[in-house]
């Protein structure tokens, strides 16, 4: 197969690059960089089935050579991180939906299969556990760009689902939950990263809000094989589907585990939401995927207990901060 990938210099899409090359799958990558990283491709780059172009989503003349020249694309070039939705709104929105619709728009004028990663951020502040696929979103008001995120990535699943209705584009949208592994940077909010990183260098570990808030958090190399087994999954077109883990914790326990885990003597700083982004903040208190339905469509499981997948996130950060010092 000739797989595109959108935003392959990315955290998902560079695990996504390695399983498809594994596969025997020509991979071309799409990356303008804004927050993906070239070195999380660069072992890639020298494969003789890989290549990688340096070009954004709302390129239409490139989008339009790149989707006609392969079998199908995964889609997951996006805006990411609470910091840059807060920070960057404008960018935000308009590179989730216009974007978007670019991809959509050349694949459905070529009947490509596309996968479009999306987000829990969907549900919103539901407090309906555990969300199911079609539960019903809550967001708050419009003055809060908190929500412009899961506004525009909810625009990209009526996008998909419309195309499919109306031009039978054989569309899957995954709904990412809190997803973690190695590659993955804690520049953009990304809670794991943030919190192995401060406790590798025994600094205080920032909790924002009072800790209570629960997430699952699911390794990378079990959503990756979710994605790749939904794309050849035919029944799987015109849906969308929960991809994650459903096992919760606490923020403020999954800090502590990393200090117990990296033997650090970080202790933990509590930090206001107001601080931590902005006035008015909104956070969830609990968010839990149902996977009853990728469950009863590919037979999905994630494989990885939290521990694992944190020992491997910490393994990878204390080989990073090594080069880092041998580099300086």
């Amino acid at each position: 197969m000739k797989s595109l990938i959108t935003g392959g210099a990315g955290f998902i899409g560079s695990h996504l690059t390695e399983r498809l090359l594994d596969a025997g799958d020509e991979v071309t990558l799409m990356d303008n960089l804004s927050t993906g990283r070239r070195g999380n491709i660069k072992q890639f780059l020298k494969h003789p089935r890989c290549k990688f172009i340096d070009g954004s989503v709302d390129n239409v003349t490139l989008m339009e050579i790149l989707i006609a020249d392969c079998d199908r694309i995964f889609h997951l070039a996006a805006a990411v991180g609470v910091d840059m939705i807060v920070k960057r709104p404008v960018h935000t929105i308009e590179t989730n939906i216009h974007g978007s619709q670019v991809v959509l728009d050349a694949a459905a004028r070529h009947n490509k299969k596309i996968f479009i990663a999306s987000t829990s951020e969907v549900y919103g502040k539901s407090t309906k556990i555990p969300f199911c696929e079609d539960d019903d979103v809550v967001y708050g008001n419009t003055t809060l760009s908190r929500w412009s995120y899961a506004a525009s990535k909810a625009i990209d699943e009526y996008l998909a689902l419309a195309y499919h209705r109306q031009t039978d584009l054989p569309a899957v949208v995954g709904r990412f939950f809190n997803t973690v592994g190695p590659r993955q940077t804690g520049t953009y909010g990304m809670v794991v990263p943030r919190f192995v990183q401060s406790a590798l260098r025994n600094e205080p570990i920032q909790v924002y809000g009072d800790g209570k808030q629960t997430r699952c958090f699911g390794d990378v190399h079990d959503v990756v094989g979710a994605v790749i087994k939904l794309m050849e999954e035919p029944r799987a077109a015109g849906q969308v589907f929960n991809i994650g883990a459903e096992t919760p914790i606490s923020i403020e326990d999954l800090a502590k585990r990393i200090i117990e885990l990296t033997k650090s003597t970080s202790t933990l700083e509590y930090i206001p939401y107001s601080k931590a982004y902005a006035p008015g903040f909104e956070d969830l208190r609990d968010r839990k995927p149902s996977l009853d339905k990728i469950q009863s469509i590919i037979g999905y499981k994630p494989t990885m207990t939290l521990d694992q997948t944190l020992g491997r996130v910490i393994d990878y950060m204390r080989q990073q901060m090594t080069q880092d010092e041998s580099s300086h």
